[in-house]
This record gives structure tokens, sequence and C-alpha cells, in this order.
């Protein structure tokens, strides 16, 4: 057997492994293929424009770990070698970050961010920083700093934000494993629009150290794959107590659970309750609505064939006032990004400057929204204080739902409808601050969720199956999943990005 039989496209955190150990594949060759394909369909051919910086350091690095494996027979951790592509604000000593902004162009941060750290520690190398919306300030894929990236299943619409470029580099096969990020959504949606899978973990189990905030409570890191597999081992990696984040105390939560992979079980749908949140469907009447609504009506299918009961429909009593009610962008995400900005040495040092030098894509409804309107001083600001607490009688909300119908998860499609095109988005048919996303709902309740290949609309676009889940219970995600991917195997790469010729 020769490296050239290794097949990169679709591949796996194991199946990379396994050729390693093989010896027909190495670290360093496998990094030289996902630049290839980089520089073929990122920067070439489709330009999905992805990627905003590779990193100079990847190929020594990965030549570095091949000869660590090649002395010892041993691998330095479970990522050993893995090439991952990484969000841009999440801070990089040896990359530029520029959180999507012109502002930062060129800019390298004097610290880590704990998640990098753990990704390096356990082995992996960040082969790239990918594009997003400035500060992460938007749905769709649009920054100040690389302009506009495009959803490789169909290059005319989006790819769906805020984690838009980890969204379509991983689901092109640009590299590895990805990691993104969600306060609103920021990883469902482009998971969604992107045929991945996207978890969003309860906030505080994994660290926020090195990350630029929009809304800080809700904020979190978290993997974006192709598999659930690879998914629970990113999380396996990345969950774990910082002293640099208070947030993470809540790791005790969750106790000694061992791995997450423990969790991959095949039957994992069977005799569970599995509640449906029809109001979180759009209008069938609505034609970028209806085509949702089919996909999501199958998946259904599959779910109550695997062996759920489903509770059909359920209803989050005052839903629609809830979300109003525990809504904190326009309010809290000034004072988050100011703080963030005072603690470092930058081009920039406020959200007032970047707006007064007109420093950000001119799409972003919710940049300008908070820049105009937001307060700076939250300490004595009801409304502020008022949400805070909203939020948590909305997950009381929710949690009592979970309660009184003995239900294992919530579904419902993570967004009402098909991908925007860019035309759509540029005349301002969509914007973010009111865009048809059901993202919302674990973001402001502050509960877990995970976004999955549900399947293709008749046009060929991926749509995504959210499951919400109770906070700390990450687990049962992983389980439901496993079982219903393991059953549908939805993902598919796009056909704009095809294996390379040797």
């Amino acid at each position: 057997m020769t490296s050239a039989e290794f097949t990169l496209e679709e591949a796996t955190i194991g199946g990379i492994h396994r050729a390693f150990e093989a010896g027909t594949l190495t670290s360093e060759a496998l990094v030289d293929q996902y630049l290839e394909r980089i520089d073929a369909y990122d920067r070439s051919g489709p330009e999905l424009n992805s990627i905003i910086t590779v990193n100079d350091e990847a190929t020594a690095r990965a030549a570095e770990l091949d000869q660590s494996f090649a002395d010892s027979g041993t691998f330095v951790g479970p990522l050993h070698g893995i090439p991952v592509l990484v969000k841009d604000h999440l801070e990089t000593t040896d990359v530029v970050t520029t959180y999507g902004s012109e502002a930062f162009d060129g800019y390298v941060p004097e610290t880590e961010s704990e998640v990098t750290r753990r990704l390096r520690d356990a082995g992996a190398i960040v082969l790239a920083k990918t594009n997003m919306p400035d500060w992460a300030t938007s749905w769709f894929g649009f920054s100040s700093v690389a302009g506009r990236t495009k959803n490789p299943y169909e290059l005319s619409r989006d790819p769906g934000g805020s984690s838009s470029g980890t969204g379509v580099a991983v689901a092109a096969n640009l590299g590895a494993v990805g990691i993104g990020t969600d306060c609103g959504g920021s990883i469902r949606v482009p998971a969604s629009f992107s045929n991945l899978v996207g978890l969003r973990v309860t906030p505080g189990l994994i660290s926020r150290t090195g990350v630029s905030p929009l809304v800080s409570q809700q904020d979190t890191a978290g993997p974006m794959t192709r598999t659930v597999r690879d998914t629970a081992k990113l999380l396996d990696v990345l969950v774990g107590y910082d002293a640099r984040d208070d947030l993470t105390g809540k790791t005790e939560l969750i106790g000694d659970r061992g791995s997450y992979t423990n969790h991959l079980l095949a039957d994992g749908l069977h005799g569970t309750r599995i509640g449906v949140l029809r109001s979180g469907f759009g209008d069938d009447e609505n034609p970028d609505a209806a085509p949702v609504n089919a996909v999501i009506e199958r998946a259904l299918t599959t779910i109550e064939n695997l062996g759920a009961t489903l509770v059909d429909p359920v209803e989050i009593p005052d839903l629609e006032s809830s979300l109003e009610e525990t809504m904190l962008y326009i309010l809290q995400s000034k004072r988050d990004l100011n703080a963030f900005l005072e603690d470092r040495e930058t081009p920039v040092d406020s959200v007032a400057e970047l707006y007064e030098n007109g420093q950000y894509h001119d799409i972003l409804d919710l940049f300008i929204g908070f820049a105009e309107d937001g307060p700076e001083d939250l300490t004595d600001n009801l409304a502020y204080w008022k949400c805070r607490t909203a939020q948590h009688t909305f997950q009381e909300t929710i949690l009592n739902v979970f309660a009184s119908h003995d239900l294992d998860a919530i579904v419902y499609p993570d967004v009402q409808v098909v991908p925007p095109t860019e035309a759509e988005i540029r005349d301002g048919e969509y914007d973010t601050m009111t865009f048809a996303t059901n993202t919302i709902i674990a973001s402001q309740s502050l509960c877990s969720a995970v976004s999955l290949p549900a399947g293709f609309t008749d046009d060929g676009l991926p749509v995504g199956l959210e499951i919400l889940g109770r906070p700390f219970d990450e687990p049962s995600l992983i389980e439901l999943g496993y079982a219903f991917e393991q059953a549908t195997n939805h993902r598919q790469p796009p056909d704009t990005t095809p294996p390379l010729s040797d």
C-alpha cells in the first residue's frame, strides 16, 4: 500500500491515525494535501474564500510530530498530527488573528487562546484561521478583512455565520476538523448550511479565554466536524476547567463522565422520547421554508423508525416573548467587546473607534446596532439585568417542558429557510436581527444543542436538524446524534470541491 491510497476527502481523525500507524501517511504529507486543496478551491477555482491566513509553521510542526512518532512509536496526544481549522477570533500567537476586522489585518496577539493551547497540547496542528464576519456579529459570511465566503454547495448562496469560514472549509475538506464559536447560533447555522455536525456546549464547559466576546455568558467555542465521532473526540480535548475563565467552574457540575466517545451508541434513539417543536417550523406557504420542512419531516420519520417516540407537537410557552426578553446582543455586546479591547495592545481601542473609522462590513446590522445604541456601562442598566434574569426563567420554562413530557430532547430545524443568496442579503431581504433562525432558543436559555445533517432539498441545499438538550446534557446529544447519523449518512461533500487529480 502507498500513501497515494489514503483518501483525503471525508477523512476522520481515526482514519488519519490508522494511516499514520500503517505507515501509509505522514502528518507532513497530510498538511501538504490540505494546503494544495486550499490553493485549488479557496484561492482558485470556486474561490470559496473561507481561509484568512494559512499557518506558515504548519508543515514544520507536522514534520516534528512525524519525527516524534517515528522515534517513539506513540502519538503525543489524541489529536496527533491532525490539521485543524480555527475561527479567526480565537487568538493565536504564531498566526495573525483578525477577528474578521480590517482594523486588525496583520495583528498578532501576545497570548494564546485556551482552546488552541489545548488543541496543540493534544498534538493538533493549527492549519489555518478561517473567515468570519467582523467580531462574530452576523448570521452571514461577510467580513471587512476578507470579504464574502461562498457556500460550497451553491456558490451564489450564503454559508451561514458567524463561523462561516470554518463551516465552509471543513465541508470542502480543506482541513480535518474545525473550531467555531457560538453565541446565538454561530456554530449551528453554518453547520446547517454546510452539511456538518456542529455542537454548542453548555456555556462554561469550554474556556472563553482568548476569544473575542459578543454576549459573554452565552459565548462558547466548539467543534465543527463531518462526523459525530470526531465531535466527541474534540470535546474530550476541549472541555475542562481554566483558571483564567471563571465560567469554567461549571465543569464541576459534570463530574467525571469519562470520554464523550463512550456515548457513540448506534441505538441511541431507541426508547427515547423526542419532542417536536412545531412553532420552530417555517410557513409551508413560504417557498424558502417549505423545502426545509420537507427535509425535517423525513428526518422525523427516521427518528421514529429508529425506536423513538415522537411527542408531536410540544410547545415552549410564550416562546416568542421569551426570545425577545432574553436578547442581549444590542444591550451587552458593546460593553463586552470594549472590555476585551481594553485588555490588549490593539490597533483600535473601542467599538466607537471601529464605527467612527468605518472599519466594519456595511451589511453588519448587528454591529451597527450596538455601536450606535449599545450602552457602555451596564452596572445600573435595569433592562440588562431584567434580560439576565429572563434567561434563567426561560431555561426553567424549557426544563419544565422536558419534565412534563418526560422528554430526552426537543427537535426542530436549525434555520426555518434555505440558505439565502448573496443578492438577497445585499438587498436587505434578510438581516441578522430578524433572520429566521431557531438557534437562539438554546443560546438564550443557556442550554446545549447540536446541529446534524438532515438531508438535502430537491435543489441540493443542505438542511440541519437541531437537537435541543438540557444544560450539561452533551453526552445525550452525542448518543442521539450518532444514532441518527449512522442510520442516515446525510453527510456528503460538495460537488464544487472534488478530489484533486494526482
